[in-house]
């Protein structure tokens, strides 16, 4: 586990470093509360926080407020507060400005060791958590929930002139795989299709949005979006399912490319009509529309594919 220890007295912070590593933590040590709040922003393998009360700069209990805000949903952090006061008031304000534990100053080795050992079980369940919660069970990739949280976070880049690509894409003829040999063997399709597209689109998103469709995000242009979901279509179609080896499986690709005033949901409106498109043309193909503009004639497109997606079977 990574632990940012912050203390003005570099004794306290060699002696506090020797007893902790014998658990084989790390120890990153600061005299100060900025750079050490600096530090815990840009490292997000930081796991826990010990910090005195008394700083050069700031205070311990604003220093555990500002580092209570970089703890998220997908970031734990345990802020452990230390004092020498005997006040039982600066444990309860510390606890209500954001710390998950208190501990007197200087620390009994065996009581600081026994509540690192709880902090690593609260942050590893924490990452439990956050990996069921971000992950589709099934394949191993964002599930939808994940991937639109994090797509507002890389739309906001592409609004500062960056490149943004959107690929959407399904499984042809998927009912009739699971008519045919069964929602096991449909369930295999799905997990091998996402274990061949993780791979081969691991710089941006992935996700399984739900049923048989995939969605991929990320800054890059049309061209390089298209040539990812090419060498995803023809992986997909060389991959073999377990037992069935005459099986062939075959995906559709729509690509659209970010364009001034869109938004997530925008972006993927275009390429849900380019895999429309891909759908009607044949199949097994990437189709782009990259300045495609939505007239009411394609959102009506948008409205066939919504209401009726066996078509695109």
């Amino acid at each position: 586990m990574r632990i940012a220890l912050v203390d003005p007295s570099r004794t306290v912070q060699r002696a506090m470093r020797n007893l902790i590593a014998k658990d084989g933590h790390e120890v990153l040590a600061f005299c100060e509360g900025k750079p050490a709040l600096e530090y815990i922003s840009n490292a997000p393998t930081v796991a826990t926080l010990i910090t005195s009360v008394q700083l050069p700069d700031i205070s311990g209990l604003e220093l555990c407020s500002e580092a209570r805000k970089l703890a998220s949903s997908r970031r734990p952090l345990v802020i452990i507060v230390m004092s020498s006061s005997e006040e039982f008031g600066v444990a309860v304000k510390a606890l209500d400005n954001g710390a998950d534990d208190f501990i007197h100053k200087p620390p009994f080795a065996e009581e600081l060791r026994a509540r690192l050992r709880a902090a690593d079980r609260v942050t590893s369940m924490q990452h439990t958590l956050i990996r069921f919660a971000m992950t589709d069970s099934l394949t191993g990739l964002l599930n939808r929930r994940a991937f639109f949280e994090q797509a507002s976070e890389i739309y906001r880049a592409a609004d500062i002139h960056k490149p943004l690509a959107a690929i959407l894409f399904d499984i042809d003829h998927f009912k009739r795989i699971n008519d045919t040999y069964g929602h096991e063997v449909g369930d295999r399709v799905l997990a091998n299709v996402g274990e061949v597209a993780g791979p081969a689109m691991n710089n941006g998103l992935v996700a399984r949005l739900g049923g048989e469709e995939f969605c991929y995000l990320d800054q890059c242009d049309s061209a390089d979006a298209i040539e990812i979901a090419e060498r995803v279509r023809h992986a997909v179609k060389n991959m073999k399912i377990g037992g069935y080896p005459s099986m062939t499986i075959t995906c559709s690709f729509g690509v659209a490319e970010w364009e001034p005033g869109d938004d997530v949901d925008r972006l993927l409106r275009r390429a849900d009509i380019a895999l429309y498109e891909a759908k009607t043309t044949g199949r097994d193909r990437v189709v782009a529309m990259d300045h495609f503009l939505l007239t009411d004639e394609h959102e009506q497109w948008r409205g066939l594919i919504r209401a009726g997606k066996r078509d695109r079977q």
